[in-house]
């Protein structure tokens, strides 16, 4: 049967979250050499290396941030059914913040089957930029919160962030929509100080694209529509692909881009335990 361990996944977990091999195995009351040794298994148990090991600590790579995801699902799976098991109900009031590009179509949806599920949990929720989401939670005015960034080199997440997702960005506009020749790349974003219309202008100018924004709508949705109603080009990521949109087919002219991570936001000091089941809990609901 192909599976991996429980405890192995928890020690990797455990790892990244702790930055190194020594804090890592404190947290899972293992030795340093044992923890190392479940991770050497783990890794060969996944043909692949998991944790970049350095002087400033451990890294997680492309294929270890994929099984990180994984692994964290399945812990607060785990985790959950044993407090279903005893009878300890999810219960309180969650302020949620939540960047307006994730996944837009089925948020809805998923906090629907979260209210449905633990239904002694209080949702508040706010949808807003990755900035605003960011700057809320670092003021305490939400418990948990899902931010957006884009896949650039020598960028990382920060620590104790949980890597909910990655998606490609796309050049999207109107399904058969076509640029006209010989002008300015006709542009849709959201306002200026939103960090992917930032990304978007920065890479087009660095090519020497000639474009112009000719709308900036004040949320995602207003922007699907301004693209079906055929007005320009947008960079989106893939799951804010609505009816009536297309990607750009090739060959288009437009840089390539990169892809977008989102994350859960890391833990304040003194988090509620409430708070703590909560995050665990919306890495299964929220992660895909």
């Amino acid at each position: 049967m192909r599976h991996f361990d429980i405890e192995q996944l928890r020690t990797l977990v455990a790892v990244a979250d702790g930055g190194s091999v020594t804090a890592g195995a404190a947290r899972v009351f293992l030795s340093q050499s044992a923890a190392s040794e479940q991770l050497r298994k783990l890794e060969e148990r996944a043909g692949q290396v998991l944790l970049l090991r350095g002087k400033a600590g451990v890294q997680p790579t492309p294929a270890g941030e994929r099984l990180l995801a994984h692994a964290r699902r399945l812990l607060a799976l785990s985790e959950e059914a044993w407090r279903d098991l005893q009878g300890v109900p999810l219960a309180g009031e969650l302020r949620l913040g939540v960047t307006d590009y994730f996944r837009p179509g089925e948020l809805a949806a998923l906090l629907a089957r979260l209210s449905v599920q633990h239904p002694r949990v209080r949702l508040r929720v706010m949808v807003r930029k990755s900035s605003e989401v960011e700057a809320a939670h670092a003021r305490g005015e939400i418990d948990l919160g899902v931010s957006m960034a884009v896949a650039v080199p020598g960028r990382r997440a920060a620590k104790g962030e949980v890597l909910l997702r990655t998606e490609p960005l796309r050049w999207m506009a109107a399904a058969g929509y076509r640029m006209p020749a010989g002008e300015p790349l006709r542009l849709l974003a959201l306002p200026d100080t939103c960090a992917l219309h930032q990304f978007a202008v920065g890479l087009l100018a660095r090519r020497s694209k000639a474009h112009t924004v000719v709308l900036e709508a004040s949320g995602v949705a207003g922007l699907q529509s301004a693209l079906v109603a055929g007005l320009g080009v947008a960079c989106l990521n893939e799951s804010a692909l609505a009816p009536g949109l297309a990607p750009l087919a090739a060959p288009h002219g437009l840089p390539a881009l990169p892809v977008a991570r989102f994350h859960l936001l890391a833990p304040r000091a003194g988090e509620a335990e409430f708070v703590g089941r909560a995050r665990e809990l919306l890495i299964t609901q929220l992660a895909g």
